[in-house]
């Protein structure tokens, strides 16, 4: 099923020669789309795992599922990168735009709300 979704939002498949930026943007659509579908999974697993009123075989059963998920479903795989230009570096989370494109688009005037400051 997860494949199946995957294929269907273009994120695996017969890929054709990509530039290095577009193949990680690929990437981390991949593992954002890999953490939601487990997310439930993974608070549910770790719930278990944590709570010492259970028994430490009900616990250890747990702590081996989760061991059995993949990796990219972890929300520490997520990259936050710009929504525009795909920069890993220095985004504002809030807007979700690198520095570049913040400064950019302040100074056309287009963010609302927001103004060069100066002192």
């Amino acid at each position: 099923m997860v494949e199946y979704l995957l294929c269907k939002q273009d994120v695996i498949g017969s890929i054709p020669i990509v530039s290095k930026m577009k193949y990680l943007l690929i990437k981390d659509k991949r593992r954002r789309i890999l953490f939601s579908l487990y997310e439930k999974k993974h608070n549910f697993l770790t719930s278990i795992y944590q709570n010492f009123s259970l028994s430490k075989q009900i616990r250890l059963i747990a702590y081996y599922n989760l061991l059995i998920l993949s990796k990219d479903s972890s929300i520490t795989r997520i990259k936050n990168r710009c929504v525009l230009t795909n920069r890993p570096r220095s985004i504002y989370k809030h807007f979700g735009l690198s520095r570049l494109m913040f400064r950019k688009y302040i100074l056309q005037g287009k963010l609302i709300g927001v103004k060069k400051s100066s002192w």
